[in-house]
Order: structure tokens, then sequence, then C-alpha cells
């Protein structure tokens, strides 16, 4: 595991920093009549202990939440989202793997909520073929290409599937592969992701490639002026669109302790970035916050379609 995770952390082109030395141990208790084993889902207050409790959790795991709402306004939903998550832990060291995304469906494009099925659908699979079996098998070994690299493939892949299955259609695609503490983001449209520290920091990683922000990096319209533009939503990057896209694509650590937020703009563009913290630090578990977060949008009018994932990283 220690040269497989020596491999994959120092490729060239992957932006990995060294791993941490993860190594753990867990201890099974006996079922009552001592002879096999017994497993049960863990409850929500079973994962609120694992998420703030003092002892330590061996081994390192991400925690998981997801939630996803129609909102107050749209008739359909064309939000799609995925989060895989997946541990395995040896005697040595332990290796917590993550992939989460989150598509919008672009309103008034026909087939916007079959784009972002599509989206997902396409990139989960590639990254998840290209990544679980070459890390988790028999014979574990970094895959040949960076993860960058893998990323830029899985969003090509996506825009031109969605170019025969839903023509005319777009998305935004936010993606991220997590492996220990580090993350590769693969980014475009105006979906966001965040660092989300305990201190109350809100950390906005990814840029929105939309035409009224990008007039603000310009310097031709001020942040509030943005904030209430009639055409802030409109993309000039998006999946299914056009030429195939240029994504953005980057690596970044963790926050520890801290959690990673993607989200569409239903919940971005509602909520401040106060109120967010707010929730989520008050929240009993990850879904518990995503939950609770769709639901304040809601209550602020839910203008738009509401997609939320939260992960911690909990060790």
């Amino acid at each position: 595991m220690k040269k497989l995770l020596d491999k994959l952390f120092n490729r060239k082109g992957s932006g990995l920093g060294n791993p941490e030395n993860l190594a753990a141990t867990a201890e099974l208790k006996s079922p009552p009549n001592g002879n096999e084993a017994a497993t049960a889902p863990l409850s929500e207050e079973q994962l609120e202990q694992i998420s703030v409790g003092d002892k330590r959790i061996n081994p390192t795991q991400l925690v998981v939440g997801a939630a996803r709402d129609v909102g107050k306004t749209r008739n359909k939903n064309e939000d799609s989202l995925f989060a895989f998550s997946s541990l395995i832990g040896t005697s040595t060291s332990s290796l917590p793997l993550g992939i989460f995304m989150v598509a919008d469906g672009m309103g008034g494009h026909s087939h916007g909520e079959m784009a972002s099925e599509t989206a997902v659908r396409t990139m989960s699979s590639y990254l998840v073929g290209k990544l679980f079996n070459p890390l988790y098998g028999n014979n574990p070994s970094p895959p040949e290409e960076s993860l960058q690299e893998i990323m830029r493939v899985g969003i090509f892949d996506a825009h031109n599937r969605i170019e025969k299955t839903a023509p005319g259609g777009g998305t935004t695609l936010t993606a991220i592969i997590t492996i220990g503490t580090q993350m590769t983001i693969a980014h475009v449209g105006d979906s966001r992701a965040y660092n989300v520290f305990l201190d109350g920091r809100m950390q906005l990683l990814t840029r929105d490639h939309s035409l009224v922000k990008r007039l603000e990096e310009l310097g031709q319209i001020t942040a509030e002026e943005a904030e209430h533009h009639p055409q802030k939503s409109m993309l000039y990057r998006a999946l299914g669109q056009g030429d195939a896209p240029d994504p953005d694509i980057f690596t970044a650590s963790m926050p520890q302790p801290g959690y990673i937020l993607i989200c569409s703009d239903g919940l971005w563009g509602v909520l401040t970035e106060d109120q967010i913290f707010q929730i989520i630090s008050e929240s009993t578990s990850p879904q518990r916050a995503c939950q609770n977060l769709v639901d304040a949008a809601n209550t602020f009018g839910g203008p738009d379609n509401i997609t939320v994932i939260l992960a911690k990283l909990s060790g």
C-alpha cells in the first residue's frame, strides 16, 4: 500500500503532495450469540458521534451528506448529483477515496435535465472505472494518467455524450476526486465548490463561467451589480454547448478540520456564505446539514432547483 501511495501522490502532473500515514485498526464487537458478525447502517445520531466526537476515528474516512430539491418555482428538477465514497484499510495504512459531482441542467435549453444526468452518469462511470479497480484491486497500482488528465478526458467524454443524447441541452459540472486529504477538481459552469473551515471561513474554490462574473472580473461592474444583474445566470462555458469546453482543473487540500461543499446556484444564489456556514455548523451531521440548507433556500423563495453535497474527512 505504501508503494502504491508513493507512486500515486508523487506522479508528475497529479498535483498531489505526500500522503499522511493513515495506519489504522478497527475493533469489531461480537453479536449477542457470539457466532457470526452482524452489521447495520449507522443512524444519524451515530454519524454525529463520528463527526464531532473527541475520540479519534480509525481508520480515517469520509462522512458524506447530499440533498436535492426542485425548489418552489420550477416544474421539474434539472439538477443531478453523484456521491461515491469508499475505504480500504489494511494492517499498515488506509486509503479513503471520494468522487463527488453536481450538474445543473441549463433552463431555456431543451433536454436540460437529460444533459445533467448524462454528464454525471458519463463522468462518474469513467472516474470509478479509472480509479477504483487500480487502487483497490488485487494488484493495486496508480493509473497511467495523472488525476488531472483523467478529469479532462472525463469532461470531454461527458460533453460529447450530451451532444449525442441530448442535442440542444447544456449543463454545468463541478466534480471532485478526493484521495486522503488531497483533492482534484474539474469545473465548467457556475455550480460551485467551497472549502468550509470550522473557524467560519468559506473559501470559494471555483470560478463562475458566467458573462456577468466575467464583467465583474474585468472591473466593468461591481460585485453588488453582478449579484442583482438580470443576466447573472447566462453562461459562456457549459457542457453540451458549442465546441468542447475548456474546464478549470486544479488541485487543492481538504480543510482539516472542515468540509468540502459542492452546490448548484439554487443554493449559493439564495443564501449568503454566512448563512451557509451557520447552518452547517449548527447541524448534527452532513446529511442533516444538506437537508437544512435545502429547506433554508426554499424558505427564501426557492427560485431554482437546489442541489448540495457536503463531505468531511474524519480521523
